[in-house]
């Protein structure tokens, strides 16, 4: 369920929901973008701290268009992003990949994060890695699937 301060980027901010389903046409009707993932925002008290800096952060950077993950399809986008903590912002030029950032940052962390990532050029997403405490036991179960992450 969402907190009151997520569902200020929709309803006050005016960020784009997206889903499964219509999150290829969002990207494909904006030049840069931002995805929020908040993950489950009433475990994770860093999704509200995000969900508030987001807005400051497009003052910092004005190209980029937000658009906030609907809950039921942040998994399936997840495993297509392929970042492994909530909550995120997955950063992207068209449907090109640039870069994610998990969890809670400070300001100057933010800053300097995301002008590294808008200065790449679109790639895939980086393999899915496992956290470090399941790399061992995966690694004797059998290799990792590099595009959903799952055990072979």
């Amino acid at each position: 369920m969402p907190t009151p301060l997520i569902d200020a980027l929709t309803r006050k901010h005016r960020f784009a929901a997206v889903n499964e389903g219509n999150v290829d046409v969002f990207l494909n009707a904006h030049a840069e973008t931002v995805l929020f993932f908040a993950g489950d925002a009433g475990r994770l008290v860093e999704s509200d701290d995000v969900a508030v800096i987001l807005p400051e952060l497009l003052k910092e950077f004005p190209r980029l268009t937000p658009a906030l993950v609907e809950k039921p399809a942040e998994r399936a986008l997840q495993l297509r992003y392929r970042f492994t903590a909530f909550p995120a912002l997955v950063f992207l030029r068209g449907d090109g990949y640039l870069g994610a950032i998990s969890r809670l940052l400070g300001w100057q962390d933010y800053l300097a994060e995301i002008a590294a990532i808008l200065a790449r050029d679109p790639s895939a997403p980086p393999p899915y890695q496992f956290p470090d405490r399941c790399a061992p036991q995966a690694a004797q179960n059998g290799a990792a699937d590099h595009h959903t992450g799952e055990v072979q």
